[in-house]
């Protein structure tokens, strides 16, 4: 397996991993009314952060990954949204996760992004 594969492979593990810790970590929130909501918010972005890089992967043409890394941005962009909300309405009692979660969501973020423009070059010849 060269380089790219290797990365690829463990981006996929660890958009899967976010996906994951942030369903575990919605167990773990104060219950109210906003709680189920903000819940549901999370975990479709998360896991939609996981889904839609898997799908980018399988690509058939490099207009179509600039698609797919789009929603991959747009959607760890919202999970980075629903994170700071928790944190600002002190939905959490567990602050360390709560952290690195929001750290995680960021970094896969910016991985992304940078994919994005990268292949946004590459799509428009730049």
């Amino acid at each position: 397996m060269n380089t790219k594969d290797k990365f690829i492979e463990e981006l996929k593990q660890r958009t899967k991993k976010f996906a994951v810790d942030v369903i575990l970590f919605c167990e773990t929130l104060k219950n109210c009314k906003a709680t189920s909501v903000i819940t549901y918010q999370l975990i479709k972005s998360a896991t939609s952060t996981g889904a839609n890089y898997r799908a980018a992967c399988r690509e058939r043409s490099k207009s179509e990954f600039f698609s797919k890394i789009c929603i991959v941005v747009e959607e760890s962009d919202e999970s980075i949204y629903w994170l700071e909300v928790i944190e600002d309405a002190n939905l959490s009692n567990d602050s360390k996760e709560l952290e690195r979660l929001t750290r995680e969501a960021i970094e896969i973020s910016k991985i992304m992004t940078k994919a994005k423009d990268t292949t946004y070059k590459s799509v428009n010849g730049r």
